[in-house]
């Protein structure tokens, strides 16, 4: 009797452990570094509601591509991992499920806005996000009140074009002492997996307006298999614009951090710092943060374009959640019921809107349910003003990692006065080719 006893106990034992294994959760591969702690919280509170785990790993900025290349193919891989729109969607198709039947697809407000393939659904967006200059309305509105300025703009609101920000930003120099300011913009982070502010968000725009001229069609690859940088004059002058007013001197931009750039716009050591909405959270945070919450503002990147008086801002997603098809189908449940969870139940869309500040493409949330921090808000407006074009995300085709690296590169040695900007942007061109190239 008592070896059966002890033998059923093992059984049970047994048993027990094999129930845990089917249920052993869900591998989250974060794309985002600077809202790794959050998704974490985010899988601790999923837990306690389901019993599911959910393990969040992060890739160290800049290296998620190389990261994922390496996770995906392992025995314990990704079940939920982020693609880039549809370049990342043309490197990762052989791990993509079709996920048109599911309910996070039905619930997506605007359908073409998903990575689709034929009748397929393989990526589905999960946020709006914008960008542009940030600016510090109590500084500017100490400039406007100079009685020895050396412009007649009154406001922020007559900052309508790149001509108009260039005389701003100058004449704010030359006042920086009167303002407290060390510069009016923030440094330009050039730091090799720090510089996607440049080689990506800001090539976002001269982009857009080469594809504009040219027809180019986004869901046809060979239409843009080549670019022109035919913008390449505006992207300098804003490029320039940043370099020559800079709280830091652009020889010593190689080591300059995106937090870094960040903090010096919380501490009020600058005015401004183009970044998006999901920027608030590191400004908020800064240990003796000085912007207030209601003087904090978008202005568009204006490079010198045609009718940019109408222009708004760069609006769009590159993070797309697409699940592992290669994993079992358990796996692929437990992966699709967490991410329905996070923005179908009251819980999750709480958490989405108050703590990851996400405006959300899914008709489960409403207008009470937008983001609360001020930059989102400000998207969520622009996004509503009928007057102005926003600019769609170009970048999500940009051909590749290794690409935006060594454009990139080629940025910090021009900022160090090793390249021509004429080099610059040759090396832009030929490296989209050749990256276009290997992806055709």
């Amino acid at each position: 009797m008592k070896k059966l006893l002890f033998f059923t106990l093992l059984l049970t034992v047994g048993l027990a452990f094999c129930s845990c294994g089917k249920r052993e959760g869900v591998y989250f591969f974060n794309f985002k570094p600077e809202i790794a702690e959050k998704y974490e919280r985010l899988a601790e509170i999923y837990e306690e509601e389901t019993g599911v785990p959910v393990r969040v790993v992060t890739a160290a900025s800049g290296t998620y591509e190389q990261t994922l290349k390496s996770e995906i193919v392992k025995k314990d891989a990704p079940a939920i991992f982020q693609i880039n729109g549809p370049v990342g969607y043309a490197a990762w198709k052989d791990y993509c499920m079709d996920l048109s039947q599911s309910e996070l697809y039905r619930h997506l407000t605007d359908k073409t806005l998903a990575i689709s393939d034929g009748a397929g659904v393989y990526g589905i967006p999960y946020v709006v996000e914008g960008y542009g200059i940030i600016y510090n309305e109590e500084i500017t509105d100490k400039y406007f009140a100079l009685s020895n300025k050396g412009t007649t703009y009154q406001s922020m609101d007559e900052i309508r074009s790149f001509a108009a920000l260039k005389a701003l930003v100058e004449d704010m120099t030359a006042h920086k002492s009167e303002l407290g300011i060390e510069g009016v913009f923030a440094s330009t982070s050039l730091k090799s997996g720090e510089d996607w502010r440049f080689q990506t968000h800001l090539a976002n725009v001269p982009l857009y307006y080469e594809f504009l001229d040219k027809g180019v069609d986004l869901k046809k690859p060979a239409t843009y298999a080549n670019v022109e940088f035919s913008y390449a004059e505006g992207y300098r002058n804003l490029f320039d614009l940043y370099l020559n007013n800079s709280v830091t001197d652009k020889k010593l931009l190689g080591s300059v951090q995106v937090a870094d750039s960040m903090a010096e716009f919380a501490l009020g050591r600058c005015a401004m710092v183009q970044n998006g909405n999901w920027a608030y959270s590191q400004v908020a945070e800064v240990t003796g943060n000085t912007v207030k919450a209601d003087k904090v503002h978008f202005l568009p990147l204006y490079i010198g374009s045609a009718e940019e008086e109408s222009q708004g801002l760069c609006t769009g997603t590159e993070g797309y959640f697409a699940i592992n098809k290669n994993l079992s189908e358990e796996q692929k449940k437990q992966a699709l019921d967490f991410l329905t969870w996070m923005f179908t139940s009251e819980t999750g869309k709480a958490f989405v809107t108050e703590e990851l500040d996400f405006i959300a493409p899914f008709d489960t949330f409403t207008d009470a349910d937008k983001p609360k921090d001020p930059l989102s808000r400000e998207i969520s407006d622009w996004l509503e003003k009928e007057e102005v074009y926003n600019v769609p995300w170009i970048f999500t085709v940009f051909p590749g990692q290794n690409f935006k690296t060594d454009f990139g590169s080629a940025l910090l040695q021009y900022a160090q006065g090793s390249k021509s900007f004429d080099e610059v942007k040759e090396i832009f061109v030929r490296r989209w080719k050749e990256e276009s190239e290997k992806l055709s």
